[in-house]
């Protein structure tokens, strides 16, 4: 029979203080029942000599602090698993919303996971294709990487996150894969809209949802994306699938731990955030990686908005240092009516040189990246000259570079929001936009690339 207290002292925001407690132990689990027979539930945050400071999931409005009983049940928040989570919706808290009978755990685990030990630790080095060209072609995405996308309010991050989440594959055949989407403080109409397009394009069979909703409590949100790579964990190690796992909105979630960090009384750091903002997001972000000798891989996909577009914000510049790499949405791009709008001279994947090439991707792979990348470069360095000075100064070579950027954006950064192009599609294309240019120019490509893949009279236009 587990001991009730009656000694609450203290309320503030979803905080409560329990005084002459025995034996509280960190991120234990507490039940409170209110007069009403109502029962809410939490976890200690600090234990000290008699007290504990408590964090209740459903909030603290409406209890009267004399009537309520505490409960401390020396255990920490787990989640259930199993296989049949495949093609599931669940809350924040792991609970299925979907109308569909509850899970049968095949075992329980804790939701704050066991980090990887960094000496079992595989390098990542497979490629996963998104379908998006200005991921695929130009900042390659690769099993085991965590590359967050960078947006901004009013940008099509949700559509870019939903088309991700439908389109990734890995090559090869056998190859198991799975999508685990965690969405935190988003509003009802996005929950709809993802839940709907799971459904319609029949992505859900393959994907696990967890969708936290603005209204719902602060602390679920906190624990959203940790019961999500739970869930990504077992079928990554014990199941040998590899799983991508995709958290919108990031942003959201460093909120939550601000407002509580508040209630706490804590000394802020930078912006109201709290100094442990960068433990807090690493904790999270390096549950991606591979273990040597098993099958399964877990891929990191977060999605956060900037507030103001600020890269220097704290959110996003404490993302860049603990992830590999970041692809950046262009509000330009976006007023201009391109989708997807990536901003492909900022963005940049770190692992990009180890997930491509002959075996992988194809062997032209980084020879064209690398090239587009530089004759994109100087056609926009064309385009702020022509504005300055007129087309009409610009030389014969400079134009072909402006022209070339302009196809650039207008074919191969644009592309359809149900359009998914394989990598072999994306080279392609871009062989196609690179044959606009004289081959002199060329200089990052090899020459037996160039007669083997470039367009052949594309290559006679370059030669004249």
């Amino acid at each position: 029979m587990l001991k009730e207290y009656r000694t609450i002292s203290e309320i503030s925001g979803p905080l409560m203080v329990v005084e002459k407690v025995g034996e509280a132990k960190f991120d234990e689990l507490v039940e409170v029942e209110l007069a009403s027979g109502e029962v809410r539930r939490g976890k200690v945050l600090e234990a000290q000599q008699s007290s504990a400071l408590v964090q209740l999931f459903e909030g603290t409005s409406g209890m009267d602090i004399a009537q309520a009983k505490v409960r401390f049940l020396g255990r920490v928040l787990e989640i259930g698993v199993s296989s049949d989570m495949l093609g599931r919706v669940f809350d924040g808290f792991g609970s299925p919303i979907d109308g569909g009978p509850r899970i049968v755990p095949e075992k329980r685990l804790d939701i704050s996971g066991n980090p990887i030990n960094p000496f079992a630790r595989a390098y990542p080095s497979e490629f996963i294709q998104t379908g998006i060209s200005t991921i695929d072609g130009m900042n390659p995405l690769v099993r085991g990487q965590k590359l967050p996308i960078f947006s901004g309010a009013g940008l099509p991050h949700a559509q870019m996150a939903a088309q991700v989440a439908r389109q990734a594959s890995v090559l090869g055949t056998g190859e198991r894969f799975a999508v685990v989407f965690a969405a935190m403080g988003i509003t009802f109409e996005e929950a709809d809209y993802f839940i709907a397009d799971f459904r319609r394009t029949g992505a859900i069979e393959r994907a696990v949802l967890f969708m936290n909703l603005a209204n719902d409590p602060t602390i679920e949100r906190i624990a959203t994306p940790r019961m999500a790579l739970t869930v990504a964990e077992y079928l990554a190690f014990e199941k040998g699938i590899h799983v991508l796992v995709i958290l919108t909105d990031m942003t959201n979630y460093c909120e939550a731990l601000r407002e509580v960090s508040a209630a706490r009384k804590e000394v802020p750091g930078r912006r109201g955030y709290p100094g442990y903002l960068y433990t807090d997001l690493s904790q999270i972000y390096e549950r991606a990686g591979r273990i040597s000798g098993k099958d399964g891989s877990i891929t990191q996909m977060p999605i956060l908005t900037m507030p103001e577009d600020d890269r220097t914000h704290p959110i996003p510049d404490l993302t860049g240092y603990i992830t590999e790499g970041q692809v950046i949405l262009s509000r330009e791009l976006h007023r201009a009516g391109i989708y997807p709008p990536v901003n492909v001279s900022v963005s940049l994947s770190r692992l990009k040189d180890k997930g491509i090439g002959p075996g992988k991707t194809r062997e032209d792979h980084a020879g064209v990246m690398n090239q587009l990348y530089a004759a994109y470069s100087r056609g926009k360095e064309a385009k702020e000259l022509a504005v300055i000075l007129g087309e009409a100064a610009l030389s014969q070579t400079e134009r072909r570079f402006l022209k070339f950027a302009e196809a650039f954006e207008s074919r191969y950064v644009r592309q359809g929001e149900h359009d998914n192009r394989t990598i072999e599609q994306t080279l392609n294309l871009g062989w196609e936009l690179l044959s606009m240019l004289p081959r002199t120019e060329l200089k990052r490509l090899k020459l037996e690339h160039i007669d083997k893949y470039m367009p052949k009279a594309g290559a006679a236009a370059g030669n004249s």
